[in-house]
């Protein structure tokens, strides 16, 4: 089985540089359906059997073409969505951004991880969701030849991947970064979700 790991394309809360984690008016900009558009390039002909993706809007207008180009049916799943930033989201404020980063750099220093903003959620709290559900993925198309299409974040997958992908380091894939949607492909191989490809390398 393969995995592609997504990244959604440019939106609006982007450009405004604006905290959108939850169901805000945020939708794709015109370059970010481009961008959803080169996806499809790259994917047509491949033997994809389901799209998931976060419920973010972004995300979602991004699978939605995704799926109707690729004529494959989408699902939507929380397991996917970005992490809560609580208090924070909708703001684009410096003390909104400045909170951001702190937060983000103590969970990447493995420090502070059952932290959280005020009605967000913590480092384990991602885990939580996020690991059980790629899981799931293994324990259904496993052992065949299926490929699937996940639609999510570039925070969830920094903070997140690593803890499903046996030869990624959270240090390697901050180093990376992930930008709008880069392809991050996952095989399974012996057992574990190996990293074989992270945009064409």
């Amino acid at each position: 089985m393969k995995i592609y790991f997504i990244r959604h394309g440019e939106s609006l809360a982007n450009t405004l540089h604006i905290i959108s984690n939850r169901n805000l008016p945020h939708p794709l900009t015109e370059k970010g359906r481009a961008q959803a558009d080169q996806v499809v390039a790259a994917l047509k002909g491949r033997p994809i059997e389901r799209i998931y993706t976060s419920p973010v809007p972004r995300a979602v207008q991004t699978a939605h073409i995704h799926a109707e180009a690729l004529g494959v049916p989408f699902e939507v799943t929380d397991a996917l969505r970005e992490y809560d930033l609580g208090e924070y989201e909708g703001r684009g404020d410096e003390e909104a951004w400045s909170a951001y980063s702190r937060f983000i750099r103590a969970w990447l220093e493995g420090r502070d991880r059952d932290q959280a903003p005020a009605g967000g959620e913590t480092f384990y709290d991602i885990q939580r969701r996020f690991v059980p559900f790629v899981e799931g993925l293994v324990r259904q198309f496993g052992g065949t030849q299926a490929e699937v299409l996940c639609v999510a974040h570039g925070g969830i997958y920094i903070l997140a991947l690593p803890h499903v992908l046996c030869n990624l380091s959270m240090k390697e894939i901050d180093r990376r970064g992930v930008h709008h949607t880069d392809i991050i492909t996952a095989e399974l191989q012996d057992g574990q979700l190996v990293c074989t490809a992270w945009e064409g390398e």
